[in-house]
C-alpha cells in the first residue's frame, strides 16, 4: 500500500451521513474502467525537510542524486512493462506521483518519466495523471510545463491555514504559498486540484479549524483529502508527546472537528464518496473523485515504481528496496525481470483468495457511496459476500453496524453507527474471525 493508504486506514472512522450515491451509472460506469485498467503509483522519496509528523519513506539532503533516480525509475519502468505485456495485458487509466516531494523534480524529469511509461505501457487518452506538490515548491512557469506533460490533477499539500500550526507541523510553506499556488495552476490550465488538511492538531480548536475550511474552500478545490493527526513511532512528533512536550491528540475533539466539517462541505456542494475524501462536480456534472485512489479501495491491480513503492497484482504483494542508493543501483544493473517483481524487488507476498476477500472487505467498505459491491464480488472470487462471511455479515447488521443496499441487497455499506466504529467492524473480518 502506498502512503495515503496507511494513512487512511490509520485514520479514525468518525464520519456523519453521507449523500447517496445521486449517480449509480457513473459508479458502475467507473468500476468497470477499472476492473479493465491497471494503475501506476511512481515514488519520489525527495524532500526538502522532513515534517513532524510524517512516517513515510521520504529523504533529505540528496537532491543530487534525483537525475539518477530519474533514469533508474525509467529502467524499472521499462523493465516491468516488457515483463507485463503477457501478464497483465491491460492499459493504464491512472498515474500518480507520490511522495515525498514529486514537485521537487523538474517538470522535463516528470516529462520523461512519463514518457518512459507511454512506451512500455498502453495509457488509455483519458488517463488521470496526479502529482502531489508542496505549495512553496513551485512556480508558474513550471506548472505550465506539468500541465503540457501531461499532468492534470495536482494535490498540495495544504494542511492548515493557520501560521501556529503550519510551524508545529514544520511546513515549509504558509498560506500566501498556498494562494499562489492556486492561482497559477489555474492559469496554467488546470482544473482539478486537490486540498490535503490534517486535523486533530493538540490544541486545535474547533473554530481555528473553522477558518482553515473556509479559506480552503474559498480557493475552489475540486476535492478535499481530509485526515485526522496520527501518531507515529519514530517521528519527531511522537517524540515530543513521549516526553510530554506537547499533548497527544484529542480524539474527541477531532470526532467534533470531523462532523462539523462533514456537515460544512456538504453544504458548500461537495460529496463524501470516501471516508477521508470530498469532490465536487464539475461543468460537465462528473464528480471528480480520485479514479487512482478507488483502484485501491476496490482491490484492483497496481504497480508502485521507486523506493519503497508497493505494487499488487497477479495475486501478489510486492514492495521495493526503501534505500534509494540501493534502488538505483539494483534497477540500472539489471536486464530482465519475471513479473510482477522488479529489479528493485524486496519482497514478494503470495495472497490467498481468504486474504484478498479479506482485504477487500477492509478497503471496499471505506466507501460511503457504494460500499462492497455483491455483484463484483461474487464474479471475482466465485463467492456471494452472505457465503463468504455470514457469520459476521449477520452479526455485524443485526448490531446496526452494517446494512445492504436497496431491496435487490447490491452492495454492502457502513451504517452511521458502523462508520463510527469502523474499526470494529474491520477486525470481524480480517484474519478469519
Amino acid at each position: 500500500m502506498q502512503k495515503y493508504r496507511k494513512k487512511h486506514i490509520d485514520t479514525f472512522f468518525i464520519v456523519s451521513s453521507a449523500a447517496p450515491c445521486a449517480k449509480l451509472d457513473e459508479c458502475a460506469i467507473l468500476t468497470m474502467m477499472d476492473e479493465t485498467s491497471i494503475s501506476l503509483y511512481l515514488h519520489i522519496p525527495f524532500c526538502r525537510h522532513r515534517c513532524s509528523y510524517c512516517d513515510f519513506n521520504t529523504t533529505t539532503g540528496l537532491e543530487a542524486l534525483i537525475p539518477a533516480y530519474v533514469e533508474a525509475l525509467c529502467q524499472e519502468i521499462k523493465l516491468v512493462g516488457r515483463a507485463a505485456e503477457t501478464r497483465l495485458p491491460a492499459p493504464v487509466h491512472t498515474i500518480f506521483f507520490g511522495g515525498g516531494t514529486p514537485s521537487l523534480l523538474p517538470p522535463e524529469a516528470i516529462a520523461k518519466i512519463l514518457g518512459a511509461v507511454r512506451r512500455s505501457f498502453a495509457v488509455l487518452p483519458g488517463v488521470e495523471i496526479s502529482l502531489e506538490a508542496n505549495p512553496g515548491t513551485v512556480s508558474f512557469d513550471g506548472l505550465q510545463r506539468l500541465r503540457a506533460a501531461g499532468v492534470n490533477r495536482l494535490s498540495f499539500g495544504m494542511q492548515s491555514a493557520d501560521p501556529q500550526e503550519l510551524v508545529f507541523l514544520e511546513r515549509q510553506h504558509d498560506i500566501y504559498d498556498v494562494l499562489r499556488a492556486i492561482e497559477w495552476s489555474r492559469k496554467a490550465g488546470f482544473t482539478n486540484l486537490n486540498l490535503d488538511l490534517i486535523f486533530g492538531l493538540p490544541d486545535q480548536s474547533l473554530e481555528r479549524w473553522q477558518r482553515t475550511m473556509e479559506i480552503a474552500c474559498s480557493l475552489n478545490p475540486e476535492h478535499f483529502s481530509l485526515y485526522a493527526l496520527t501518531v507515529e513511532e519514530g517521528t519527531p512528533l511522537f517524540g515530543w508527546v513521549q516526553r510530554g512536550l506537547t499533548t497527544a491528540p484529542d480524539d474527541d475533539l477531532a470526532a467534533e472537528i470531523y462532523e462539523w466539517t462533514s456537515d460544512f462541505l456538504e453544504r458548500a456542494g461537495f460529496e463524501q464518496y470516501e471516508i477521508s475524501n470530498w469532490a465536487r462536480e464539475n461543468d460537465d456534472g462528473e464528480l471528480l473523485v480520485c479514479r487512482h485512489n478507488l483502484q485501491y479501495w476496490r482491490s484492483l491491480p497496481y504497480l508502485g515504481f521507486g523506493a519503497a513503492a508497493h505494487g499488487y497484482a497477479d495475486g501478489m504483494r510486492t514492495a521495493n528496496v526503501t534505500g534509494v542508493g540501493t534502488y538505483i543501483e539494483r534497477c540500472m544493473r539489471a536486464q530482465t525481470v519475471e513479473f510482477p517483481a522488479g529489479p528493485a524487488l524486496d519482497s514478494l507476498t503470495p495472497l490467498t483468495s481468504q486474504t484478498e476477500m479479506e482485504e477487500m472487505m477492509m478497503v471496499g467498505l471505506r466507501l460511503t457511496r457504494e460500499g462492497v459491491q455483491a455483484a463484483g464480488f461474487l464474479k471475482r472470487f466465485g463467492l456471494s459476500l452472505q457465503d463468504a462471511f455470514p457469520a459476521q455479515i449477520h452479526k455485524l447488521i443485526f448490531s446496526g453496524l452494517l446494512e445492504w443496499q436497496g431491496e435487490q441487497k447490491t452492495a454492502l455499506r457502513l451504517t452511521k453507527r458502523g462508520r463510527l466504529l469502523g474499526n470494529r467492524v474491520f477486525r470481524e473480518f480480517v484474519g478469519g474471525k
